[in-house]
């Protein structure tokens, strides 16, 4: 009987460890896989900042500003309602590359999150649709972050356990 009542704590222990670093593993996968499915995507629609972060090209530091072929894709494939494509382009670069940036760091996470969501949102209802299956994963990990938050990795956790301790 002590035996039994040793495995049944032994494995609730085990259990709980896991979740919890699983927990930990899958929010830094979900915060670099979307920063870098979307920073990807902001510098295919400017010129003058090129930083690639799979290597390749070489590092570019100017000031950003939206390509023609940006601006037709905005006209003439995705037409977005209400928003003018000069706007909606320039709106979507600096989204993907700012939100990009804040998951890595880990700052604003829930809101990063919740900013990638409602981009995954527009593209999935006015642009690709038959994309479904890499949206719902897109929003899969955006969803894990805004309910869990950004894990310990993270400038959101340093900043908020420095609070939490002066209070």
């Amino acid at each position: 009987m002590k035996w039994a009542a040793h495995c049944r704590g032994w494995r609730t222990s085990l259990q709980q460890g896991t979740a919890r670093y699983a927990s930990e593993v899958v929010a830094i996968l979900a915060r670099l896989g979307l920063a870098a499915t979307f920073w990807l995507s902001g510098q295919t629609k400017v010129d003058g900042l090129h930083i690639n972060i799979l290597g390749g090209e070489p590092l570019q530091l100017g000031w950003p500003h939206i390509t023609a072929g940006t601006l037709a894709l905005f006209r003439n494939e995705y037409r977005l309602p209400v928003l003018p494509p000069e706007i909606a382009a320039v709106m979507a670069a600096s989204a993907e590359h700012i939100l990009s940036f804040l998951l890595v760091i880990g700052l604003a996470t829930r809101l990063s999150a919740a900013g990638i969501l409602s981009m995954t949102l527009v593209i999935e209802v006015f642009v690709y649709p038959d994309a479904w299956p890499t949206h719902a994963l897109w929003a899969t990990s955006s969803l894990f972050l805004i309910t869990n938050g950004s894990g310990h990795l993270s400038l959101d956790w340093l900043i908020f356990r420095g609070i939490n301790r002066q209070k």
